[in-house]
This record gives C-alpha cells, sequence and structure tokens, in this order.
C-alpha cells in the first residue's frame, strides 16, 4: 500500500480496484472539504452538481478526491461491475480515472440504507482538496466490506459468507477494523487522527466489537453506527473514517 501522488488534484492516493482507491489524502499546503446533501441526488444530477460546486470555489474538477454514495439495494457481481463502468465514466471526463490504465484515486464509500433509501444511485456526500493548510492530517479512507483483496467472485472473497452469529459478525468486524488501520497507515496516519468514523450494519453488531474497538482506539473519534447494508449481496458489515478540516451540508 504505497500512496501515489495525484498532482492535479493536490492529493495522494492508495490504489485499489479500478471503481475506487483504498484512500484519499491531502498533499502539503491543502485541505479536505466534506459536503453533504440533506437529500440523496441521483448520480447524473449529483455529478452535475458537484462540478458546479467544485469549480464555484475556484477548483479543478480533479480534487475531487472522496464520495458517499446510497444505493436502493445491494448488487450482485455483475451488476456492480456495471454500475462501477457508469460511475468512473465522469471521472475520465473530469481526468481524474485512466481508462488505460484503471487507475482511479477517488476514495469512495457506497452503501444500501435498509429504510428509506433512494430509488437509484445517488450522492449522500462527497469530498473535494482545497487550497489551505489545516496543520493536522487530511485524509479521506474508503468504506471497506469483510472482502479479502482478490479478483474473484465475492462470495469467494467474504469473510465467514452468510454467518451472522456473534462470532461471524465479530470476525468481520475486526477484519474490517484492520483493513482501516492498513489503508491509514498508508499514509503514516491512525485513530488518533481521524475526526469520524461510519460503521453499517443491520445486525446488532455493536455488543460484539465494542471492546475490539474501544482497544483499538476507534470510539474515540466520533464514530457513528447506521442501519444500511453494504454494496454487494453477501457483504454484512461496511465502514469507512476521515479526518477533514471542514464539513458543511446543502
Amino acid at each position: 500500500m504505497n500512496p501515489i501522488d495525484f498532482a492535479a488534484g493536490n492529493y495522494r492516493y492508495v490504489p485499489s480496484v479500478f471503481q475506487y482507491s483504498a484512500g484519499a489524502a491531502a498533499l502539503p499546503g491543502y485541505h479536505v472539504e466534506r459536503v453533504m446533501f440533506r437529500n440523496p441526488v441521483p448520480l447524473k444530477e449529483g455529478f452535475a452538481r458537484i462540478a458546479g460546486l467544485i469549480q464555484g470555489a475556484g477548483r479543478p474538477l480533479t480534487s475531487f478526491c472522496a464520495c458517499e454514495l446510497r444505493s436502493p439495494a445491494p448488487f450482485d457481481d455483475a451488476g456492480f461491475k456495471a454500475f462501477n463502468e457508469v460511475y468512473v465514466g465522469t471521472l475520465a471526463e473530469w481526468g481524474i480515472y485512466d481508462p488505460a490504465t484503471r487507475a482511479n484515486p477517488v476514495a469512495r464509500s457506497n452503501v444500501c440504507p435498509e429504510i428509506g433509501g433512494p430509488p437509484e444511485p445517488s450522492f449522500h456526500a462527497f469530498s473535494y482538496i482545497a487550497e489551505g493548510d489545516a496543520g493536522v492530517p487530511q485524509f479521506v479512507i474508503s468504506g471497506s466490506g469483510e472482502a479479502r483483496e482478490g479478483a474473484g467472485p465475492y462470495a469467494e472473497r467474504i469473510v465467514r459468507l452468510n454467518d451472522t452469529s456473534p462470532q461471524g459478525l465479530r470476525e468481520k468486524g475486526v477484519f474490517v477494523l484492520e483493513q482501516m488501520e492498513k489503508r491509514m497507515a498508508a499514509f503514516g496516519h491512525g485513530w488518533p487522527d481521524t475526526t469520524a468514523a461510519q460503521v453499517y450494519c443491520v445486525h446488532d453488531i455493536h455488543p460484539f466489537l465494542a471492546d475490539e474497538i474501544v482497544r483499538r482506539g476507534a470510539a474515540r473519534c466520533g464514530l457513528s453506527w447506521h442501519y444500511n447494508r453494504p454494496p454487494v449481496v453477501g457483504l454484512d458489515y461496511e465502514m469507512d473514517c476521515r479526518s477533514v478540516a471542514v464539513e458543511r451540508s446543502l
């Protein structure tokens, strides 16, 4: 997990899969600003609004560094790939995603609200790089579910597939906590540097993970729990985290 500089956006990123990076961090002299929509905005409209907001702030579209998506229901593997191909199309137009190398510096999370979800994939929030050093770490770590890295079907890579027992959920949660730590460590950071962390799960996993979260230091950083499902069929648990200087809602 060696970060790569994305000079056009004034940030660096940890490479992952074609649809997103493992995380993005502002370069010296810059900071992260996060904007949350009060209501989910459909993908196409969301990209248009995001472009207007970034350019209105005097920043290039390449400063788009992270987003949080909401989908109506978990995808199967083929559906998820098809959605991602559409998603990265706009990033290619913005000069962020490279179709030739399939390199994508943008961090991302994508979950499915169990109650009151959007009728189509939508933006919940996004982050971009703004000028000015915040004096503290500035990063956004992509959401991770309990799936091991690899190119095979998700069902072959999911930790304790379909196991929602207390021990199964605990093992899933520990795996994801460790993924967050590996991604932050790639930038030289850890839980003490974070300003917020979000957990997504429809199972009552907190009692089985509370001690692990406290022991690792994740509880100190504005941890919040959300009744959402991960974006792919078979996954039960997802988490993301960030250290952001400016957050606002529209």
